[in-house]
């Protein structure tokens, strides 16, 4: 059976950039919203390498965009000396509870495994049960910039 849900390379995709765009400013408006420190398209143009870090994958459900996940050299600042991270990962809405997120790690973890990476991290305060599933191992528990935020680890 062919499976209706394709994750590819961002870098693949930069069509999607305005729209990915969009979601970041609004699923994370303190940072990236108007008021905010962060730059949604400068992280997004960021993620469309290929062969190096930061490299981002999105996922598309029946040709219709539906998440994206990156894979970064630094992302909590507290945990400098950890490398590389899954984050920045989103999934619309309307296709949550589907696995799409826990796609989109896995495809995060194999290209991990081609940079040559033997271990990634992330950090999150929402999708605890999809690394736990995936057997990541819990590390500790963090306050950064104000959120309760779980540190994962994955051997590869």
């Amino acid at each position: 059976m062919v499976t209706k849900l394709r994750i590819e390379q961002l870098a693949d995709h930069p069509e999607v950039l305005p729209l990915l765009q969009e979601w970041f400013e609004t699923e994370w408006e303190s940072y990236y919203g108007p008021a905010g420190p962060g730059d949604a398209h400068r992280d997004l143009v960021a993620y469309t390498n290929r062969d190096r870090l930061p490299v981002g994958v999105v996922a598309f459900y029946e040709n219709e965009l539906c998440g994206v996940a990156a894979l970064k050299a630094e992302s909590i600042s507290t945990h400098v000396h950890l490398s590389p991270w899954v984050a920045a990962g989103l999934v619309s809405p309307m296709y949550r509870r589907r696995g799409i997120g826990a796609a989109l790690v896995r495809a995060l973890e194999d290209i991990a495994r081609s940079l040559g990476c033997s271990r990634i991290y992330c950090g999150t305060s929402t999708a605890n049960r999809i690394l736990e599933r995936q057997n990541w191992q819990f590390m500790e528990q963090v306050t950064y910039n104000g959120e309760d935020v779980s540190l994962y680890e994955k051997l590869l």
